[in-house]
């Protein structure tokens, strides 16, 4: 006999429904506290959980077990009881009427969550969440090829989920990402203002900006600042380019090519994945006569070679070493710091931000946050010191630099 069984799925804002119910495998969630993301995440695993079939797993992992028993309770007061066949206090799982599973699991003990073959999962407080447990989820979601929902406040940025959250906000492929702030939130009706202005006068201000404004702490690490990363964005010039900086793509990294107008602002920008022979002919055909700064290290030095013979001395090659690295970033955080630059808001922003620097003792190490890419950071810097070559020193061919 057929059943058929009457849910409505529970009012959710635009903006909370944009960041589950979307086409995306991964989706990344960045939210203020108390914007709805609970709710959300329980609509969607439900939903995903209902069109499943019998003795389909699906997953709710919350960094420890009372934090997935809040997450058991809640799916229990929101889903309608004929649909549920039984829900064990014991283990956390709810059976539905389509033979599908929903277990409710911590991510404390992460070789405990491998093994299973998992249809779709929410990854709640996934900025608190050891990253062990992550990479066993994403394990159990290879075969089924399921969907995964990471959810949580921002906590600095030195953690997975927000690396992760920066892959997604620059486009990668099949990744969705969302920011939800209390003024989203207090829109929506689901916070009030006045409660957002109390936190506000009795939190550090560094914590109200990770709980209510999904604004993660410096962590001291980033040798630009946020301030200033965040004051030299502006719209991409249309004026002609008075210089290139190109980086060329290492393993699964990107080439891009970035070119600064004769005031400092980023008017061309270009980041792409290409064979070698495209990437050749798509930099001689963009920089044409402007001078251009490109990294020769490496696999980028025939490249280099090859240009130069090509289009003369306007194009030099620069040898990345952990000293010529930190010259070029340090003038780039001058410039920078000087409001001499301008770039659009994008992947470009989303690298500086993840950038990092580190007192070795072997000096400063500078070099994208872990599973991030600098390959923009590194065009820009490049572009900044060929533009800046007459100001500050001129350069011999061995790219050494005198004033």
């Amino acid at each position: 006999m057929n059943h058929r069984y009457s849910y409505k799925q529970p009012w959710l804002y635009p903006l909370q429904e944009a960041a589950f119910f979307n086409s995306a495998r991964i989706s990344l969630v960045e939210a203020s506290t108390k914007a709805g993301k609970t709710v959300a995440g329980i609509a969607w695993l439900f939903e995903k959980a209902f069109q499943g079939k019998a003795g389909q797993n699906f997953w709710w992992v919350a960094p420890i077990f009372p934090q997935a028993k809040i997450a058991f309770t809640r799916m229990l007061q929101a889903v309608p009881a004929d649909m549920v066949v039984s829900a064990r206090n014991t283990d956390l799982t709810v059976s539905l009427r389509n033979g599908a599973i929903i277990s409710f699991k911590s991510g404390e003990k992460p070789d405990g969550l491998y093994g299973e073959d998992v249809y779709a999962a929410v990854i709640d407080e996934a900025s608190r969440l050891r990253e062990e447990a992550w990479h066993a989820v994403r394990s159990t979601l290879t075969a089924t090829r399921g969907p995964v929902r990471l959810v949580g406040n921002v906590k600095g940025r030195r953690n997975f989920f927000y690396q992760l959250a920066r892959h997604a906000e620059a486009g990668e492929p099949n990744m969705a990402y969302t920011k939800i702030t209390a003024a989203d939130a207090v829109a929506a009706g689901i916070l009030d203002t006045e409660e957002v202005e109390s936190a506000r006068s009795v939190l550090p201000g560094q914590v109200f900006r990770e709980l209510y404004l999904a604004e993660p702490s410096d962590d001291q690490g980033n040798p630009f600042g946020i301030d200033q990363i965040e004051a030299c964005i502006g719209p991409l010039s249309s004026a002609p380019p008075v210089c290139w900086g190109w980086d060329l793509a290492k393993s699964v990294d990107w080439t891009v090519g970035i070119a600064l107008d004769r005031n400092g602002r980023c008017c061309r920008f270009l980041r792409f994945q290409k064979p070698w022979f495209a990437t050749t002919a798509m930099i001689i055909r963009e920089t044409g006569n402007t001078p251009a700064l490109i990294d020769s290290s490496g696999v980028g030095d025939p490249i280099a070679e090859q240009l130069q013979r090509q289009l003369g001395s306007r194009f030099e090659g620069y040898k990345f070493t952990a000293q010529s690295k930190q010259q070029l970033m340090e003038g780039l955080a001058m410039a920078m710091g000087q409001g001499e630059i301008s770039y659009p808001d994008g992947p470009i922003v989303v690298e500086l931000r993840s950038f990092e620097y580190e007192y070795t003792r072997f000096g400063v190490r500078y070099a994208a946050a872990d599973g991030a890419h600098d390959d923009c950071v590194c065009a820009l810097a490049l572009a900044v010191m060929r533009k800046g070559s007459r100001k500050y020193g001129s350069y011999d061919s061995s790219l050494s630099w005198v004033g």
